[in-house]
């Protein structure tokens, strides 16, 4: 633990050209004493630091010096392109890596060049995690589903009952939920297509995880972001269960795109006639409902009768209302 916070020093002076004693110890979480117990060992191992006294001053390198320290391993260099998403990171455990690898590419970077990763973070965060997540602490399951996934490593899981193995792929972070991508080892030279053999579990559902002392190969072919892209998109179909006829004006029509859902969008502008009238895919009645009254007056609706019946009801009491 020390020998990583004293690589950590260095690289800190070196990509930063100096720092007092207390911005150490924030960036390291430590004391300033520890920090100054840090850099007299440094020096005593023959790390050029030194103490530069007055207005402004702190520690510094000798100009000049760098670190050999500054290649990353692999696993620095796989958290590295997690960087843009700290919860992710935080939740998989592998937080003190990425920021490793972010100090040794900062410190690899020319003087001029140094101050990018801050430009770059002042600019722009990606905040993954949908509203209201912030307060749920990460499925149990993850950081053993995420050692499994990084160590291409097989996992018994218990997943609603059932007990099976399975060969980690990947996991992906949709709106504060974690999503694994894996296949059943059994699976394999069956008669199906490649991608039939992979299945979506949500981290959560997941029971007691063992992870194997036991390897597998992975599908060269396989791409975690087109298999979520289809997966995503048979499961926003699969959710429209019916579907409803409106008759839209010109402004209806410029809001369906707005209202509609998303999997059912594409269907719905196949089928718009010249009059308006536009057959939508809808997850059920209710649902139905409330995209409706969001067309207020640019939308009739012509089936079901029960939509049309609960639509016309709320335009009589809204009617009432503004009478």
């Amino acid at each position: 633990m020390r020998a990583a916070r004293l690589m950590s020093l260095v690289l800190l002076l070196q990509g930063r050209g100096g720092m007092t004693a207390a911005e150490l110890a924030r960036e390291l979480e430590v004391s300033e004493r520890t920090v100054h117990r840090d850099v007299a060992a440094l020096s005593s191992a023959g790390v050029p630091v030194y103490a530069d006294r007055g207005r402004g001053g702190g520690y510094r390198l000798l100009e000049g010096y760098r670190t050999r320290l500054t290649g990353l391993d692999r696993a620095e260099a796989e958290a590295l392109f997690l960087s843009g998403v700290p919860a992710a990171l935080r939740e998989m455990g592998l937080q003190e890596v990425a920021a490793t690898a972010r100090l040794k590419a900062a410190a690899a970077l020319s003087p001029g060049l140094r101050d990018a990763p801050a430009v770059a973070a002042q600019r722009f965060h990606l905040d993954a995690p949908g509203w209201f997540a912030h307060d749920s602490p990460p499925p149990a399951q993850l950081a053993p589903l995420a050692r499994a996934v990084w160590n291409d490593r097989v996992v018994t899981a218990s997943y609603k009952g059932r007990t099976r193995a399975l060969e980690p792929y990947g996991l992906v972070l949709k709106a504060g939920a974690w999503y694994l991508a894996a296949r059943s080892p059994s699976s394999e030279g069956g008669s199906s297509p490649k991608e039939a053999r992979f299945l979506l579990f949500r981290v959560d559902r997941f029971g007691e995880i063992s992870v194997r002392d036991e390897s597998f190969s992975r599908d060269p072919s396989f791409d975690l972001a087109t298999f979520w892209t289809e997966q995503a998109a048979a499961f926003g179909r699969s959710l429209l269960r019916t579907s409803i006829t409106l008759r839209l004006t010109e402004a209806g029509r410029r809001m369906l795109r707005h209202i509609a859902d998303p999997a059912a969008l594409p269907d719905a502008l196949a089928s718009l006639q010249p009059d308006g009238t536009v057959r939508l895919g809808v997850e059920s009645i209710k649902v139905a409902y409330a995209q409706v009254l969001q067309f207020g007056p640019e939308a009739e609706v012509l089936e079901p009768a029960e939509l049309r019946a609960m639509t016309a009801e709320a335009a009589a009491r809204m009617s009432a209302l503004y009478r």
